[in-house]
């Protein structure tokens, strides 16, 4: 218990240390430029401490939960034993098509993060309204969750085989620039934004510690050169998704409308 506390406390100490220059910035602004005392200072300050609690529990819940869980998983999914392997068949070569769990395993929690991540229902919920109702909510997440799961899966295979990242960069945004180009322009802002809030609180951690612990436990791998680089492709097929998604709604509703007339 006392060791928890001790943690607990040394993580609301650093919290508050990285948070102390946005306070100083935005006091500062507020003081020393505007001129103006800032309203509500009682609601203002609780909220910073609400803050400053928050973001130490949630590191503390990193440390003790997520990171842990993911490596865990990439570490029993990888496992000679439940690849039905021998100890000499896994230490010699172990061929992408045996791993055809981590890639499900990605696929589904790359879809269930996204749909959780409180950043991406903020900017569902916004674009809804600014649009006049015309981008649906869930629609739009769901394109987004495809994007991720796909984009993890897809990167989880890299780590297996090896494969230079860069190449998949360049691919996927060479896909991007084309579907720009044909997309309607009132998405391709929301698109690529949409890339953005996907490596937020809930998505990155589980992420992170699937490509360190994945990398860890494949032969020939390293977490220094294989284990990152999840998160880049969570951040890019979730633009190509909804673009396509925006693209293909658009198809169905020229068509819909060519029919009635």
């Amino acid at each position: 218990m006392t060791e928890h506390l001790i943690s607990l406390w040394t993580s609301l100490l650093s919290t508050f240390g990285d948070i102390l220059p946005i306070i100083g910035i935005l006091v500062g602004f507020q003081v020393l430029i505007l001129r103006r005392t800032i309203p509500n200072l009682k609601r203002v300050l609780l909220g910073f401490l609400l803050v400053l609690l928050g973001l130490a529990l949630f590191l503390e819940g990193l440390e003790r939960a997520l990171f842990p869980l993911g490596k865990l998983m990439a570490e029993q999914l990888t496992a000679p034993e439940f690849l039905g392997l021998s100890g000499k068949e896994a230490s010699v070569s172990m061929h992408w098509r045996e791993f055809v769990w981590v890639y499900l395993f990605a696929l589904t929690i790359g879809f269930s993060t996204t749909i959780a991540e409180p950043s991406l229902i903020a900017v569902a919920i916004k674009a809804h309204k600014v649009s006049g109702g015309t981008i649906n909510p869930w629609g739009l997440r769901i394109a987004v969750a495809i994007g991720v799961a796909i984009g993890i899966a897809l990167g989880t295979y890299r780590i297996v085989t090896g494969t230079p990242l860069q190449y998949y960069v360049i691919a996927g945004y060479l896909v991007v620039l084309a579907q720009t180009w044909f997309a309607p322009r009132s998405i391709i802002a929301l698109a690529y934004d949409s890339g953005g809030v996907t490596t937020s609180t809930v998505t990155v951690p589980l992420v992170a510690a699937l490509g360190l612990g994945l990398s860890s436990s494949i032969p020939g791998r390293t977490p220094l050169l294989d284990g990152f680089g999840l998160i880049a492709f969570a951040s890019l097929f979730p633009i190509m998704t909804v673009l396509g998604y925006a693209q293909l709604s658009e198809s169905i509703a020229k068509r819909r409308s060519g029919n009635e007339s």
